[in-house]
């Protein structure tokens, strides 16, 4: 509101919304809200419009009559909220339009997608500054609930702050217990814990038939379980998230596809059967539990084995140079590019059907279109369902005329007008099958009329999908003329596998309270011990309080640094506190591994 540059650092589910919206509705003009994904773009489109607020938002599942149509809504109309996609900003026609509108401020959500460091970069991030330059007054709030403090850095950098300013909320969820359980039999501790905690759950896994499998377990356990994963209809993903968001589902087992800007405050436990990518994407899926502030579980099962399908699984995620210009070659080929064109064209996206076609490993595709983003090649948004509409572009005198000379068309025509209103004011949600319903035709005599009309110039007809899209952020390239940087791929790969040995280092802890780890690692090094996770837990079970815990193996450490000793010794030379609370303490940093016998049967400190 002081028209100051911010960094909100806030946890998922804290509010980061409200901090763009209230102050944009306070202000005259228009908000520009930049959002990775389209989902959650239509979530709080259609939340503002049933506020009576008016909102839009361009996407690359839009055609370029329908976004010309919403930019110029947005210049001439009264919208308060422009929502766009990252690709979006650096086109032509968006820059060309977004410099005639009065923008009051520029939101950047999911910011940590603009660090090179963060965990989902996007290149197309960096194209805000170039936003930012064309209004230099205008402040820009970015928000994010998952940045570590070099990315929150880089963020302030790469979108031209000021001046350094950070809101840092804490991470903190004291309602919330993290707890990890060494355990190879997965199944049955997990139906320990879904019988045990009452209440709405979430179950991860890493695929789509393991999110099968635990839903039929489960069900065959009398508890009511559904799965979800991108591989559903649009109808089957909405009418299950509906069940579940309703309490007719009581545990959704799904893929990292479920969670993303749903608001459920009531789920009491979310499970990870399988071991994240990194402590990033673990913290947010974990915090969807207790966002009422009563008492919730997150909980990691994890054994040895883990580690080997997790480091493969990151093999994978890196194919060879030559793999991912391959798939490049064959995404130019299905979808017919000319080399030297395409730049902004945007496809439906059937994984199924390209891997069949070249006979490719699904997984060798993904991870080569993720790097191929990383390069600013393409991007792939997430699955969304758009309905189909339609637009009239002539004026209705000439409508008029064209159903006199064209009488083939009159009668359908005649029909659409009757069915939908403002058809010649913009872009109307319409379906094929309430047309055919209402005449003789069938659904697909619906839809050619429908393309013909749009083939004349006469309507901009564009038909519904459920699929994610592929979209082209650069001509396409013959592979010889293909830079990939080796040096970049490298550097990526490395941060990884360093968020990777995180994840493993915070799931084979025994020492350390869980929430005072995660904290840590994103910046909050002044953390306390939760008291609530499986660590302190157990700690708590000694009966001392956190000084005299700390007082104790701080002077073990300190003797045990110098030489190692016998127990008795030990327990003789440490101070201010009682024997039976010295041997406690003593036993419990052996039992972590923080203490160990040599073959001398002395105590020594385990680096």
């Amino acid at each position: 509101m002081e028209g100051r540059d911010t960094l909100a650092l806030m946890t998922t589910g804290g509010g980061k919304s409200v901090c763009y919206q209230v102050p944009a509705l306070a202000m005259d003009g228009i908000c520009i809200v930049i959002s990775p994904l389209i989902a959650l773009m239509n979530d709080q489109v259609e939340f503002l419009t049933r506020k009576g607020i008016r909102a839009v938002m361009v996407h690359s599942s839009l055609s370029s009559k329908e976004i010309d149509n919403i930019l110029d809504n947005c210049i001439h109309g009264n919208i308060k909220f422009l929502y766009v996609s990252p690709e979006r900003v650096s086109t032509d026609l968006f820059i060309a339009r977004v410099q005639q509108m009065k923008v009051n401020l520029i939101a950047v959500d999911e910011a940590h997608c603009i660090s090179q460091w963060g965990y989902d970069f996007r290149p197309s991030y960096m194209k805000i500054i170039e936003l930012r330059e064309m209004f230099p007054k205008i402040p820009v709030l970015a928000v994010t609930a998952t940045a570590t403090p070099e990315v929150a850095i880089d963020i302030q950098k790469k979108l031209g702050f000021k001046k350094e300013n950070i809101l840092r909320k804490s991470f903190e969820r004291k309602n919330l217990s993290y707890v990890v359980l060494k355990e190879e039999a997965k199944a049955s501790r997990l139906l320990k814990i879904v019988n045990n905690v009452k209440g709405s759950g979430i179950i991860y896994v890493r695929n789509r038939r393991k999110a099968e499998e635990v839903a039929s377990m489960l069900k065959q356990n009398n508890i009511a379980a559904d799965y979800y994963h991108a591989g559903l209809s649009f109808e089957e993903r909405s009418r299950r998230q509906e069940a579940w968001l309703h309490d007719k589902t009581r545990v959704m087992v799904s893929t990292n596809a479920f969670g993303m800007g749903i608001n459920k405050a009531n789920v009491r436990f979310v499970v990870h059967l399988d071991l994240p990518d990194c402590l990033e994407a673990y913290f947010q899926e974990a915090g969807r539990a207790g966002r009422d502030e009563k008492r919730a579980y997150a909980v990691l099962l994890y054994n040895d084995s883990d580690r080997l399908s997790l480091e493969r699984s990151m093999e994978h995620s890196f194919p060879e140079l030559d793999e991912i210009k391959r798939v490049y070659g064959a995404l130019c080929s299905f979808y017919k590019m000319v080399p030297g064109s395409g730049k902004g064209s945007a496809f439906d996206f059937s994984l199924n059907d390209f891997c069949s076609k070249y006979s490719f490993e699904p997984m060798l595709v993904i991870s080569s279109i993720k790097f191929l983003e990383k390069e600013n090649y393409i991007t792939l948004t997430d699955a969304f369902y758009r309905p189909s509409t339609v637009h009239i572009l002539i004026k209705q005198k000439d409508l008029y005329r064209y159903q006199v000379e064209s009488p083939a068309y009159d009668a359908f025509i005649k029909l659409l007008l009757r069915s939908y209103e403002g058809l010649f004011d913009g872009f109307i949600n319409i379906k094929e099958f309430d047309l055919a319903k209402r005449s003789t035709l069938t659904i697909t005599e619906v839809e050619n009329l429908l393309k013909r009309l749009d083939k004349r110039n006469i309507i901009s007809y564009s038909q519904q999908t459920d699929k994610p899209q592929l979209v082209y952020l650069d001509d396409c390239h013959q592979i010889s003329n293909l830079h990939i940087s080796k040096q970049h791929y490298h550097e990526l790969k490395e941060r990884a596998w360093k968020r990777l040995e995180w994840v493993i280092h915070y799931a084979a802890s025994t020492n350390k309270c869980r929430s005072e780890m995660l904290l840590a690692y994103f910046g909050e090094q002044e953390a306390v011990r939760c008291g609530i996770c499986d660590v302190c837990i157990e700690r708590n079970k000694l009966e001392l309080s956190d000084l005299e815990f700390k007082n104790v193996s701080d002077q073990v450490k300190a003797l045990l640094h110098k030489e190692p000793l016998l127990l008795n010794d030990i327990v003789h030379k440490v101070t201010q506190s009682r024997e039976d609370k010295i041997l406690k303490t003593i036993q419990w940093l052996i039992d972590n591994g923080k203490l160990s016998y040599n073959d001398d049967n002395l105590l020594e400190w385990r680096k």
